[in-house]
């Protein structure tokens, strides 16, 4: 089932955080096991921030040296980034396992992203200059106070609700998925694909590199890596609409633009409220009408549409 959200904020920023809050909470109904935020702030030149985590929320009820894990796993982090060159700004706890680090960095994103991956037990949730990924266990409103997000500025963000039906209730197969290694590009998607394993092969004879068994990851990659290849966000869009195969709706975000599009059957919902100085999207009209106090219009877009927005 699931639910998506997206909001776009265009030529002012704004208290994302809040809003998404709000809007995913309004989605609770569609998929309770799990809460995901990708919050785009304003960029500043030559920094980086890169969420990550050393230990699932489970890991943390087991004892057995754990924290003493996770402080391993955290000076070894810090360790390799200064031996890449990057320096480090602010390491900020966000929970007991998860960090949130601001650093500089002027070398190569994927040798610096597979360095930190082979950490044992260490996952990296995004890097970006805009883009900040956060996701846990529990509904909107428990993972947004407990990684403080309300108050969080910024022009856009999308969200994601999830019911576990394919893969496990943790935060590895929580939504939404980074585009792994490319930086402030990400995903929310609500449907299945069945061209899943050809089109993942295909990314990784190219080079990519997968962190989940989840077609949302896909997506998130198959997007960054035409762009990669000189194709505009909404080219790269239009032509996944003709090569990935299923039913789905899904959102993308770049570090300065929202994307949506839907599959030709147009089976999976989506709501989309336009005005000149915002665009809202969700799963159902509730989440858009949770951050609107006054009567709005919204509408469907069409099967196979795909539509993109500058922030």
């Amino acid at each position: 089932m699931c639910g998506i959200a997206g909001l776009i904020h265009r030529g002012r920023s704004s208290d994302i955080g809040a809003e998404m809050t709000s809007m995913l909470q309004s989605l609770k109904h569609r998929g309770p096991d799990s809460t995901g935020f990708a919050l785009y702030g304003n960029a500043v030149p030559d920094r980086y921030v890169m969420r990550f985590k050393a230990a699932e929320q489970e890991d943390m009820k087991s004892g057995f040296g754990i924290q003493e894990r996770i402080r391993e796993r955290r000076e070894e982090a810090e360790s390799r980034l200064a031996s890449l060159g990057a320096t480090i700004e602010n390491a900020d706890p966000a929970t007991d396992y998860s960090w949130r680090y601001v650093f500089s960095y002027d070398g190569d994103m994927r040798n610096l992203a597979d360095y930190m991956e082979d950490i044992e037990g260490v996952e990296i949730l995004s890097i970006g200059k805009a883009l900040e990924l956060v996701k846990d266990l529990g509904d909107a409103e428990t993972v947004s106070s407990q990684y403080s997000l309300s108050g969080f500025q910024g022009t856009h963000a999308i969200g994601h609700t999830r019911m576990a039906t394919e893969s496990d209730v943790d935060i590895r197969s929580a939504h939404p998925y980074w585009a792994y290694p490319f930086s402030d590009v990400s995903v929310v998607h609500n449907g299945q694909l069945t061209n899943y394993w050809t089109l993942r092969r295909e990314m990784e004879r190219r080079g990519h590199r997968f962190m989940s068994n989840c077609d949302s990851e896909l997506i998130a990659v198959y997007i960054a890596d035409r762009m990669a290849r000189d194709e505009d966000l909404e080219s790269a869009m239009v032509r996944s609409v003709d090569e990935l195969d299923g039913v789905f709706t899904y959102l993308v975000a770049t570090s300065d633009r929202l994307g949506m599009a839907k599959d030709v059957m147009a089976a999976k919902p989506m709501v989309l409220y336009e005005s000149d100085e915002f665009v809202g999207l969700a799963s159902e009209e509730v989440a858009i009408r949770s951050i609107f106090p006054d009567e709005i219009e919204t509408w469907d877009p069409y099967h196979g549409e795909v539509k993109v927005w500058q922030a």
